[in-house]
């Protein structure tokens, strides 16, 4: 399965939910499908895409948080799981794209390419629901279940270990950042109010 095929799969569900993405092939892949003023590109913090997420679940209940990890910044803050199981947050959907390498810095395998289980190590720390799918089809059941569950899950999509030509996008890290945080204060979006 390749992750732009996924996010494809799932990006009509993004339009009413706070995403926060993690760096790298996942951020351009999805900027590649549309931008929308809901989507936050965490650049330049490996590993805390989880946390931020956790973050504005716990401040804003009211919300659906989608965080779109991948396994190398997974596996540099597996606390973060430990963390996320604490504090449950019912509105958090984790979603980790395993490529099984560090793909947006030269592809370096990680440790899930010699057998670490991203699903198991998450049920482990105590989220509550957890997954690995390997397919499209798969992935949009487990994403439509979880979404309808109404709690803390931690969805493991097993992808392949291509990514876009470049990482680099057009959008500003600056104007990212206020675009999102005037989304957030501004939120639900207007359609959304009639």
């Amino acid at each position: 399965m390749k992750r732009l095929d996924a996010l494809q799969v799932i990006y009509p569900e993004l339009e009413q939910a706070v995403v926060v993405t993690i760096m790298g092939a996942v951020a351009a892949e999805l900027q590649s499908i549309g931008h929308r003023p809901n989507f936050f590109y965490l650049q330049h913090a490996m590993g805390l895409a989880s946390s931020l997420g956790l973050g504005i679940a716990l401040a804003r209940p009211e919300l659906q948080v989608i965080v779109l990890d991948g396994d190398g910044s997974v596996l540099m803050n597996l606390g973060g799981l430990s963390t996320l199981a604490r504090y449950r947050p019912r509105n958090l959907l984790h979603v980790v794209f395993d490529n099984e390498s560090l793909l947006s810095v030269g592809g370096f395998p990680t440790a899930t390419s010699t057998g670490t289980n991203l699903a198991g190590v998450a049920a482990a720390a105590g989220v509550p629901h957890t997954a690995t799918v390997r397919d499209l089809e798969s992935f949009r059941q487990e994403i439509t279940a979880a979404l309808a569950r109404n709690d803390l899950a931690t969805i493991v999509a097993k992808v392949d270990a291509t990514g876009p030509a470049g990482f680099l996008t057009d959008l500003g890290l600056l104007e990212n950042r206020f675009q999102f945080q005037r989304c957030l204060r501004d939120w639900p979006p207007r359609q959304a109010r009639a």
